[in-house]
């Protein structure tokens, strides 16, 4: 049986980078081991293992042994999340999570979690990185979709152009950007509204002037993307499979099984261009 241990990492802080956005910041020797994985995808992702609690586990956690020597109630359960940056200089990673109360494993686990704590982790994996020899990038989302859309465009190259659309709560949950690209970046402001019930993305983009050439389009958050942008920029801009990254994060109304068991359910009808297995954004 092929060895699945876990990666282990250590909280080195932790800080809020707007009202409901937390940053845990992790290092420790064994970062190098998700350095060397790493792909260079900016929406790279890793799987967060949460450990049953009172269960005593082995020190080096493999999950095939977990899964084959403890009944199921113990098995960690994973949750999967974008590296907001990867610095190997710095030695750390950073993840940033959605807080909304104590719905999900992850967003409470952010809201608690203290320097010196332990993850365990498997990853990265990944699938988009901005393609330099596409002529405009566009990149659409919500707060889920923050930290893949501002990797991607820190590693815009100078002069690569791209526009962003991107829905969050109020001004105080916008966040800075950087980027060494030709970068246009619209902040969609939605209070009152509840996240997931606007059309704010979609009306942006379909009154988007669309630029001359080859557009690589990035799209990601709540479902009802799926539904709205994902048709206009398919089959109405005619984007090529080659440069779409369209996939749901989370699905209002649903826990983070269900959106789980509804993402399956899309896989086997082939209804996302581009899949990686997310979880929902808490």
């Amino acid at each position: 049986m092929a060895s699945t241990y876990l990666t282990r990492l250590t909280v080195l802080r932790v800080e809020d980078v707007g009202p409901a956005m937390r940053r845990v910041v992790l290092g420790g020797p064994e970062l190098a081991d998700v350095v060397a994985r790493w792909s260079g995808h900016t929406d790279a992702y890793v799987k967060i293992a949460f450990l049953a609690p009172g269960v005593d586990y082995p020190e080096r956690l493999d999950l095939e042994q977990v899964r084959a020597s403890m009944p199921p109630e113990h098995w960690p359960v994973l949750r999967t999340y974008t590296i907001r940056r990867l610095d190997p200089a710095a030695g750390e990673m950073w993840i940033d999570v959605v807080v909304h109360g104590d719905a999900g494993l992850a967003g409470p686990w952010a809201a608690r979690a203290q320097a010196g704590e332990t993850v365990h982790l498997r990853g990265p994996g990944g699938a988009y990185r901005p393609d330099p020899a596409a002529d405009h990038q566009l990149l659409v989302g919500d707060e889920s979709a923050l930290p893949a859309v501002l990797a991607s465009l820190e590693a815009l190259e100078p002069g690569q152009r791209a526009t962003a659309f991107l829905e969050v709560d109020g001004p105080a949950d916008e966040q800075p950007v950087v980027t060494a690209g030709d970068a246009e970046v619209f902040w969609l402001h939605r209070s009152p509204a509840d996240a997931g019930t606007t059309s704010l993305l979609d009306d942006a983009v379909r009154a988007w002037s669309w630029p001359a050439g080859r557009v690589q389009v990035f799209v990601h958050g709540e479902s009802g993307l799926l539904k709205t942008v994902r048709p206009y920029l398919v089959k109405d801009r005619g984007v090529e499979r080659r440069d779409v990254s369209i996939s749901a994060y989370w699905r209002r109304g649903e826990s983070e099984e269900g959106f789980r068991a509804w993402k399956a359910s899309e896989r086997a009808r082939g209804e996302e261009p581009m899949i990686r297995p997310e979880s929902a954004p808490s």
